[in-house]
């Protein structure tokens, strides 16, 4: 197949692309700048140069492929307007695409967040599984994550057009040797500002991962044989308490593991724009994902990864 690729230069990209091209796909990418081509020729890819704002050659490039992988956003707008601006120019986006790609039947396949379905809030009571939709989004929901939410709903939605989309929810942590700016290297370094390795509370909330390669070739499947309309997992660990996050780190970083006590003041002080959520709880299955596409993570699960070393320098791990 002949692939366009967004977001081809970062985490997730950067492995989706390498991915592609072993299986046999023929990979162009988006590129806003002589960097980002560079990056996308040496990853064996071709170079489209353009960037999101441009919707008529984002109509072209999906037009002109046998299908498209979405997992670029508006970086930044996020300092200015927040994950609503984010959501607001990537809406448009999905809609130029289904206009391309209507009764085609060709692949979309967009990245999503395992948060999407709610469980962050608690409100499920179980892991999230691949048949739980978005939430919808309402004026009460700006400012938070599940503003994105009408994102993957839109692209659903596409698959009643003739489109072959679907959704790859994302794990909580995407990890892997080229990370550099996920949540592992934030909370690494907040450990080492602070001089311990906080957790919220008992620590016995939740988090999801995978590692990128495995999510890569996650998009991959989708591409190939995914049907329209569905929601994936890329989640490998399920479910880690974030206390056993936070003394994995804290033990390569020869720190404790400290509880920060679920206090409106305390948490913020310790974790920032991150508080609200570290404290969420995200268990997530992915047995629909696997039995559908015979998808299996093959990669190091996160606290293997953790101790694997590559996040942590020899100068930042104590000598023994």
């Amino acid at each position: 197949m002949h692939v366009f690729v967004t977001g081809g230069t970062g985490h997730s990209g950067s492995h989706i692309i390498p991915e592609l091209i072993a299986a046999g796909h023929e990979v162009t990418g988006l590129a806003r700048s002589d960097t980002a081509a560079t990056v996308l020729s040496a990853l064996g890819a071709k170079v489209r140069r353009g960037d999101l704002q441009d919707l008529d050659g984002l109509k072209e490039a999906a037009a002109d492929s046998d299908g498209v992988i979405h997992v670029a956003h508006r970086q930044d707008l996020l300092p200015s307007g927040g994950i609503d601006a984010v959501a607001a120019a990537e809406l448009p986006v999905m809609l130029a695409y289904g206009e391309a790609l209507a009764g085609s039947g060709k692949p979309l396949v967009v990245a999503g967040s395992i948060g999407s379905p709610g469980n962050g809030g608690g409100n499920l009571g179980r892991p999230a599984t691949e048949d739980d939709p978005a939430l919808p989004v309402g004026d009460e929901h700006r400012g938070t994550l599940r503003a994105r939410n009408v994102v993957e709903t839109a692209v659903i939605g596409l698959a009643e057009r003739g489109v072959r989309s679907s959704v790859v929810r994302i794990a909580n942590i995407a990890h892997s040797t080229t990370d550099r700016a996920g949540f592992l290297p934030t909370l690494i370094a907040l450990a080492k500002e602070k001089g311990f390795a906080g957790y919220p509370g008992d620590g016995a909330n939740l988090w999801n991962a995978v590692h990128a390669r495995d999510a890569a070739s996650l998009f991959r499947l989708a591409l190939e044989k995914g049907p329209a309309g569905k929601y994936w997992h890329a989640v490998g660990d399920g479910g880690i308490p974030v206390r056993e996050i936070a003394e994995a780190i804290g033990s390569r970083l020869g720190l404790p593991a400290v509880s920060v006590p679920m206090d409106e003041l305390m948490l913020p002080g310790h974790f920032g724009f991150l508080a609200n959520i570290v404290t969420q709880n995200y268990p997530a299955s992915n047995l629909i994902t696997r039995r559908t596409l015979g998808w299996e993570p093959a990669q190091p699960g996160l606290l293997a990864d953790l101790d694997n070393g590559h996040y942590f320098p020899s100068a930042d791990v104590p000598a023994i």
